[in-house]
């Protein structure tokens, strides 16, 4: 029994070697850098043109004839000056006021490099925010 004591002995040592062989090459081993080379800044994009917008939709109502379609200056003309004029790139948003409603009259260009006409309306009571009939809106604001 002596032999296969010794037997016994020699495998477990040889398998605590190994395992601390292992543990030793995972604790030791340094991570391998690649040589740098130097690197190219990245290509800026090719220009490409921003595409074309799509034509703006235009509200159409009964009582709104006079107002849909014009341009800045026939909608000062017809309310007189604007509570508000916010220009936001090449659209443009007139508000006018008075007792009985506030209007607001989005004006976009038909097309690029056009001159900005309503094609929108809201109108609201200035009192809660509820919404007005435009129609009857515009008529009250309409300049007298």
């Amino acid at each position: 029994m002596p032999a296969a004591q010794s037997q016994a002995q020699m495998s477990k040592a040889a398998l605590a070697a190994l395992a601390l062989t292992g543990l030793l090459a995972a604790c030791g081993a340094q991570p391998t850098r690649p040589v740098s080379t130097p690197r190219s800044l990245p290509r800026p994009p090719a220009y490409a043109p921003a595409p074309t917008p799509p034509p703006p939709q235009v509200l159409h109502m009964p009582g709104l004839e006079s107002v849909i379609g014009a341009d800045a200056q026939a909608l000062v003309a017809e309310f007189g000056p604007p509570r508000l004029d916010v220009h936001e790139g090449d659209a443009r948003k007139l508000q006018f006021s008075g007792t009985a409603c506030v209007l607001d009259i989005y004006l976009y260009p038909p097309s690029a490099g056009e001159e900005p006409r309503a094609t929108y309306v809201a109108a609201r009571r200035e009192s809660d925010g509820l919404d007005v009939d435009r129609a009857a809106c515009v008529a009250a604001l309409r300049r007298r």
